[in-house]
């Protein structure tokens, strides 16, 4: 299973996560393209240490929110969700091309990544801006979606444009029995125990997770997400990275 980060999500002299210490234990960057986070410079260090350390680009668009993070979600008409999308790929795509790469993948951020999942218009918006890129491209662009217990009617939807699709699944997050994680705003969503977090990470890579009853569902997908916002996230990182190399 590979392992995916969301990274380059600095701005100017304000810092977040620490790229070059993450880098070199991921297969997949999802950075940010300067909606959300970022700028030019940030995006051009990020995609270079991608390149140093042979990670797959991925593009990382989010809601126009620096003051919220992209972490609010702002309606927009289906039109208008495509060209956000098709503004912040294009441009972390030309940047790239400074450095002989290209953008592989599109995970939405926060909560357009919320968004897409709950709301159909959204997800067509997001798989129609990415099916017309693909008509150009000389290998299709996938788009990163949630792995659920049952993902019938977003390959149904991905299947109607010719999308590809990547299933993701969180070491530190707790699912409930349908597959979904958690809310944020419930007791014990998110795992901070690094033994916790591993355990689970070892579990998904086997194709199933224990949900935060206790009972063990079967969970599909392609990649996990990690995040290396400290020292402590990113020597569990390093950790996940070993268990499921074995």
């Amino acid at each position: 299973m590979k392992l995916n980060c969301d990274m380059g999500e600095s701005y100017g002299s304000w810092q977040m996560g620490d790229d070059k210490a993450v880098m070199p234990w991921v297969d997949m960057a999802n950075i940010a393209c300067g909606f959300h986070a970022s700028d030019p410079d940030i995006m051009s260090d990020t995609v270079a240490c991608a390149v140093e350390h042979q990670v797959t680009v991925g593009a990382h668009p989010g809601y126009d929110d620096k003051p919220g993070f992209g972490r609010r979600s702002i309606p927009h008409s289906p039109a208008a969700i495509s060209h956000l999308v098709a503004y912040q790929t294009g441009a972390l795509d030309a940047v790239c091309q400074l450095h002989g790469t290209s953008v592989s993948y599109v995970k939405p951020h926060g909560a357009l990544y919320h968004d897409m999942m709950a709301k159909p218009d959204v997800l067509n918006a997001i798989l129609a801006a990415i099916a017309a890129m693909n008509r150009l491209r000389p290998s299709p662009l996938s788009l990163m979606v949630l792995a659920k217990a049952d993902n019938s009617e977003t390959e149904t939807a991905a299947q109607a444009f010719g999308v590809p699709l990547l299933f993701e699944a969180f070491a530190d997050r707790a699912y409930d029995e349908a597959g979904n994680l958690v809310s944020r705003s419930q007791p014990g969503a998110v795992h901070h125990d690094a033994a916790r977090i591993k355990q689970q990470a070892m579990e998904l890579a086997s194709g199933t997770v224990t949900t935060h009853s206790g009972s063990v569902l079967a969970l599909h997908a392609d990649t996990l997400c990690v995040h290396g916002d400290n020292p402590e996230s990113i020597a569990t990182i390093a950790d996940i990275r070993k268990a499921i190399a074995l």
